[in-house]
């Protein structure tokens, strides 16, 4: 599974990054928009809900709890400092993906027994699309909560997220985890979507 989280550069705004993305085959995207207003958010959305339904995709919202149903998107995800999660399935119900940002395991096994559908595990290594870095994983990092929630029955996907490249993908999948979230390789390469199709062939090849 490839997650797209959205971001811009002096190439492409929110929404083109969004479209390149869905164009080379992404199956799931995330509107992050930090510091946006409301306004801007939900018109924003508007046109990211139209272009998920063309392609068949799932559409997240980022930390918004209270715009899911507003911009009709299949579910969002909530970060460390966001509301809880449980807090988040009684006011979204039942039918709503919500997924959650974790570092270690105590932070995935407090997510799992909360409610949430996925977790968002990271950072990989340092990237600057997130203010408030947790600590590094690594490798290592994602290997060690792999195996923690073997051992814990802890049955939940685990999406490995932060400053992750194309070269990463192989290496990153074989410790066990069930996708990866980009944002920045895709955005910055020459061609997003072709580097998008590129990706979703190394990941068909881990599987």
């Amino acid at each position: 599974m490839i997650q797209f989280i959205s971001h811009f550069n002096a190439r492409f705004s929110y929404l083109d990054g969004i479209r390149l993305a869905l164009e080379g085959g992404c199956k799931w995207v995330q509107l992050r928009m930090k510091g946006s207003s409301d306004g801007e958010f939900l018109k924003t959305a508007a046109e990211v809900k139209k272009l998920c339904a063309l392609h068949n995709a799932t559409f997240i919202i980022d930390d918004r709890v209270g715009l899911v149903k507003t911009s009709g998107a299949d579910g969002v995800h909530l970060g460390k400092n966001d509301m809880p999660v449980d807090e988040a399935r009684k006011i979204l119900g039942q039918d709503v993906i919500i997924g959650a940002t974790a570092n270690t395991f105590e932070d995935v096994r407090n997510a799992y027994e909360k409610g949430a559908d996925y977790i968002g595990c990271g950072p990989f290594r340092f990237t600057t699309t997130k203010e408030k870095l947790s600590p590094v994983l690594g490798l290592e990092g994602y290997k060690n909560i792999v195996s923690q929630m073997n051992t814990e029955g802890v049955q939940i996907p685990v999406v490995a997220i932060g400053g992750i490249l194309k070269e990463d993908i192989p290496h990153i999948m074989q410790t066990g985890v069930s996708g990866i979230a980009l944002s920045g390789a895709v955005l910055n390469a020459e061609n997003p979507s072709e580097e998008m199709k590129t990706i979703l062939k190394i990941l068909k090849n881990e599987r």
